[in-house]
């Protein structure tokens, strides 16, 4: 868990929020890495289609998605534990399972993955 959390507080590093995908299979091993969008200071979008594209074509049997929030805060927005919560429900009916959603800040790393849905 520290490995991902440190792996991706190293390429999310920007004054815009950011969105990457980390793909997985069946071991937990990377199969690939999505950058699936760009932002604003203090926004961006995440599409359900957009996050399991590359999963799909992967082949991935999880993923785990990390955003950074510019502002330096660590704490998940609401919108943060909606996305979330799509997320899981929408890999649950492809058969990708979301395994955690990070949100990457200078105040440290946070994980949505106990979040209730």
């Amino acid at each position: 868990e520290k490995d991902v959390s440190d792996f991706f507080k190293n390429i999310i590093k920007s004054d815009r929020e950011q969105i990457y995908v980390l793909h997985l299979n069946t071991n937990n091993k990377p199969v690939g890495l999505a950058q699936i969008s760009m932002g604003t200071i203090n926004q961006t979008i995440a599409h359900p289609r957009e996050v399991f594209k590359g999963a799909i074509l992967n082949n991935a049997n999880s993923i785990i998605m990390a955003h950074n929030h510019p502002s330096g805060s660590k704490t998940p927005s609401e919108e943060d534990k909606k996305t979330h919560c799509a997320l899981k429900k929408g890999g649950e009916l492809l058969g990708i399972e979301l395994l955690d959603s990070l949100v990457i800040a200078k105040e440290g790393i946070t994980s949505l993955k106990d979040e209730e849905c």
